[in-house]
This record gives structure tokens, C-alpha cells and sequence, in this order.
């Protein structure tokens, strides 16, 4: 996960206002469960290829983990797509711009 401008408390990522950023783990689980489930693969299949634990796969698909980009790569490249079909959802972006 990219992490701009935000914070790591526990197992939660907040911005600047204290508002929490876990939609994007939600929605990079939702994203990679929908592949694997496409693929007709297991949770087990997935972590054996990528050479991840499969309860780390489950936690991800959860929303329940931060994802590194290093593993975020090695799943997309398993799956035969590209990182950006994974962080695809609705997430909404808010600009802030100042009066400078």
C-alpha cells in the first residue's frame, strides 16, 4: 500500500484529520479475491505461487492487513495482472488545496 502524507497506528492508517484510509485495503482485497476466485484458485493456491502464507492471503482479502508493494507486485504478477488493476475501486480522493 502507498502511504502519502498518512500515518501507521496499530493495524489501522489514518490521514492527517484522523480519518481512516482501510478502504483501500478493502478494496485491493476485494480486487484480488475476485481474480483468484476467477481463476478458480484457493486462498492455499494463491499463497503457495506467490510464496506468501496463506493466512497472510486471507487477512489481505479481508481488508484486515496493510499490503507492502512488494507483495502487492508479487500477487498481481501470480495473477497474471498489473498492480493497477488491483487498486481500481471506489475510492474517493479528496483535494486539499490552500490559499496560498
Amino acid at each position: 500500500m502507498l502511504l502519502i502524507d498518512s500515518r501507521l497506528i496499530g493495524s489501522f492508517c489514518y490521514n492527517k484529520k484522523g480519518e481512516n484510509m482501510a478502504k483501500i485495503n478493502s478494496i485491493v482485497g476485494n480486487n484480488i479475491r475476485r481474480v483468484r476466485v476467477k481463476k478458480k484458485w484457493t486462498q492455499e493456491k494463491l499463497a503457495l505461487e506467490a510464496g506468501l502464507h496463506r493466512a497472510y492471503v486471507g487477512h489481505i482479502e479481508r481488508g484486515e492487513k496493510n499490503l507492502g508493494l512488494k507483495n502487492l507486485e508479487r500477487i498481481a504478477v501470480t495473477l497474471g495482472i498489473e498492480v493497477a488493476d488491483l487498486l481500481k475501486g471506489r475510492l474517493t480522493v479528496v483535494s486539499h488545496q490552500s490559499n496560498i
